[in-house]
C-alpha cells in the first residue's frame, strides 16, 4: 500500500481496494473502506500508526467482502465507529448474507472464502452521523444501497460505479445488481464536476468521461449478446455458457455466482424492458425474445 495525499485532508492508500483517508483533526481519521482482508487490516494500521493519527471511524461504500475485509481487526483495535447505508449495513453486520444471495441458498463450502465472505463487524447508520467535511451520495446499481463520498476537498470517493479500462478488457463482465440502476448511476456521475475522482479498482483521475462512456458501451454489448442469444429459447445455464465461452472466460465457484448473478440481473432488465419473455417447459425455464 502507498499512502498519496490528494487534498488538504483527503488523502487515499493504493492498493487492489483503494482506501479513502480523511483526516477529521490533526489526530483523527476516517477510513473510506478497508479492502479484502485482515491482512489489509494489519497494512492500513501500520501506516496510520506511522502517520501518528488515530482511526475514529469506518465508512463502508457497499459490503462486498473486497471492500469491508479490513473492518474487523480495525475495529478490535481500535474500538472505531462503522458506518453503513442500509441494506450494506445489514450484509456487513451479517456477511453470510453476500455468498447466500449470490449462490441462492447456503454457500457451499468452495463459496465461504474471503472474496465473498467477510468477518462480521458492528456498524450503525451512515444517517446523521457522517463528520463535519464530508457528504455521501447513492451508487446504486453494482450493489444495492452503494454510495459515494465527497469529501471537502472536492474529492469524490466513487466506489464501484466504474470499471477501469484493464478491468474490462480483460474480463469484460463485471458484477452488477441492477442494470437500470447502474445506467443512472453513469447517469449521474456524468453530471460531477469534482476536482479528483477515486474508483475503488483503477487510478485516481480528474476526468472520468471515456470511463463513463466505456462503461456505458460495454452494458451495452453485453445486453445485446444476451438478446441475440435468446433469438431461440434457452435456459439461464446455456445463456451463462455461451458468454463464458463467446468471452473467453474460465469457469470456477466464485466466477459462477458473480456473473451468474449479473446474467440474471440482464435477464431481469431485458424482460422488464419488454425484450425478453420466459417460459416453462418440462419444468425447465426458458428465455426467448418477446
Amino acid at each position: 500500500m502507498e499512502l498519496e495525499k490528494i487534498g488538504e485532508k483527503t488523502y487515499y492508500l493504493k492498493n487492489p481496494t483503494n482506501i479513502g483517508i480523511y483526516k477529521v483533526d490533526d489526530d483523527n481519521v476516517y477510513l473510506i473502506d478497508t479492502g479484502n482482508d485482515k491482512d489489509a487490516g494489519r497494512k492500513i494500521l501500520k501506516i496510520i500508526e506511522e502517520q501518528g493519527w488515530h482511526i475514529k471511524g469506518i465508512i463502508n461504500t457497499h459490503s462486498n467482502a473486497d471492500h469491508i475485509g479490513g473492518n474487523k481487526i480495525i475495529q478490535d483495535r481500535t474500538d472505531c465507529v462503522i458506518l453503513g447505508n442500509k441494506i450494506e449495513k445489514c450484509f456487513t453486520e451479517y456477511p453470510l448474507l453476500e455468498p447466500s444471495f449470490l449462490y441462492g441458498g447456503h454457500p457451499f463450502k468452495d463459496l465461504r472464502n474471503k472474496f465473498l465472505l467477510a468477518k462480521e463487524s458492528n456498524v450503525i447508520s451512515i444517517e446523521d452521523n457522517l463528520p463535519e467535511g464530508l457528504e455521501y451520495f447513492t451508487l446504486k446499481g453494482h450493489f444495492f444501497d452503494m454510495i459515494g463520498i465527497k469529501t471537502c476537498d472536492d474529492v469524490y470517493f466513487i466506489a464501484d460505479s466504474l470499471f477501469s479500462e484493464d478491468t474490462i478488457t480483460k474480463y469484460h463482465l463485471f458484477f452488477i445488481y441492477d442494470i437500470r440502476e447502474y445506467l443512472n448511476t453513469l447517469d449521474f456521475l456524468n453530471t460531477l464536476n469534482g476536482k479528483l475522482y477515486v474508483p475503488s479498482h483503477g487510478l485516481v483521475t480528474d476526468n472520468i468521461k471515456s470511463l463513463i462512456d466505456l462503461n456505458r458501451h460495454k452494458i451495452k454489448e453485453i445486453t445485446d449478446k444476451i438478446y441475440q442469444i435468446c433469438s431461440e429459447e434457452i435456459t439461464f445455464e446455456n445463456i451463462l455458457k455461451r458468454i463464458f465461452d463467446e468471452y473467453g472466460l474460465t469457469m470456477n465457484p466464485n466466477q459462477y455466482v458473480l456473473i451468474g448473478s449479473t446474467i440474471k440481473s440482464y435477464l431481469s432488465y431485458l424482460y422488464d424492458e419488454n425484450k425478453l419473455k420466459y417460459e416453462f417447459k418440462d419444468n425447465q425455464m426458458f428465455w426467448k425474445q418477446g
